[in-house]
């Protein structure tokens, strides 16, 4: 009979007893496997979407209205600043203008002595005329006077019409604000010397702000005049929508691109801003699943999906635009697989979904 050693029979005898009766690791893992219940799925299934290619642009106002200088003389006042707002008609500045002003009053004192002949002219023309009929006067007299009074009437409309134009020009020393908006930029201050030409103040209309964008020339004729397109502006939340408002057809020869201006809305919106747009030129077949099922964390954009054994798995995409409820997915997904739409925040990766 062969003896067995007790440090041996021991361990035979725990091996016989792990075998029978110490738990399955996997088992225990497989039942640790955390369950979440109640959530709402959504197959993927590709569909028609619009194709859209990204441009970018420079936001600028729907009316700009520059203001220069139409007289030669020194800035005496400045009545509005950058950032102001003002109403049309509004006094901005004032130029003064010595040589115009005084222009403007001899124009204005040469009608005065012109209305004083004329009114001259026609008493004597009528004292005259009462005199011919007593035959105490010639005809040819009573021609004179009559000439006489024609040319003082012409000679006023000529002197009326110098002093309306002398005024006008007088008026050009008082800088006013052709339409109502924000004064976006200011060039002179009290004191500076301006003539006809230098820019003096910007006006710009609020409330009507276009992006103007460059677009390639392979897709003229592609893009739809009232399209909507969406849009996302420097400093600004994302998720305005535009409208293609005017399209340029001419092609520029160096950039082989056209111009395409779009409505955007006004909140947030400055002139300069910097500004993108996905303008829709055509369909194509794409995936679109409810915003409610992307998830963004830190720098990380995904997707919960449910797996053939129901394990919910992370599944990083890449999004694309918007439409309604819905986000396009670009890369990350593919047909028939099932995303998780409703609970996002209870699903842990590697859980068990009922």
């Amino acid at each position: 009979m062969r003896i067995v050693p007790s440090g041996v029979a021991a361990v035979l005898v725990a091996m016989l007893a792990c075998t029978s009766g110490c738990p399955d690791r996997g088992s225990k893992a497989k039942e640790s496997r955390p369950v979440v219940r109640g959530l709402s799925l959504e197959t993927v299934r590709p569909v028609s979407v619009p194709e859209r290619f990204e441009v970018s642009g420079t936001v600028k106002a729907g009316k700009n209205a520059p203001i220069a200088a139409r007289v030669s003389g020194t800035v005496s006042g400045v009545h509005a600043k950058e950032g102001d707002r003002v109403r049309q008609g509004s006094l901005l500045m004032t130029i003064h203008a010595r040589e115009v002003l005084a222009d403007a009053a001899g124009a204005e004192h040469a009608a005065a002595e012109a209305l004083a002949r004329k009114k001259l002219a026609d008493v004597t023309y009528e004292r005259f005329s009462r005199l011919f009929e007593e035959q105490a006067v010639t005809r040819q007299e009573l021609d004179t006077r009559r000439a006489e009074r024609d040319m003082a009437e012409r000679a006023l409309a000529r002197a009326r019409e110098a002093s309306r134009a002398a005024s006008a020009v007088a008026g050009y020393t008082r800088i006013t604000a052709p339409i109502s908006g924000v004064v976006t930029s200011k060039t002179v201050d009290p004191g500076a010397t301006v003539f006809p030409g230098m820019p003096l103040m910007t006006v710009e209309e609020e409330g009507r702000y276009r992006l103007e964008v460059a677009v390639p020339e392979s897709l003229l004729g592609r893009v739809v005049l009232g399209a909507s397109v969406p849009v996302s502006l420097d400093g600004v939340a994302d998720g305005a929508v535009a409208k293609v408002a005017e399209i340029v057809p001419k092609v520029d020869p160096v950039s082989r691109t056209f111009l395409v201006k779009l409505d955007i809305p006004s909140p947030g919106a400055r002139s300069g801003r910097f500004g993108r747009a996905l303008l829709p030129v055509g369909e194509k077949r794409g995936i679109l699943v409810p915003k409610t099922a992307v998830v963004e964390r830190g720098q990380l954009t995904f997707v919960w999906i449910v797996d053939n054994g129901n394990i919910a798995r992370m599944r990083l995409v890449k999004p694309g635009a918007s439409q309604g409820g819905r986000v396009e997915i670009l890369a990350g997904l593919s047909e028939g697989e099932r995303v998780v739409t409703g609970g996002t925040d209870r699903v842990r990766d590697g859980a068990k979904v009922e």
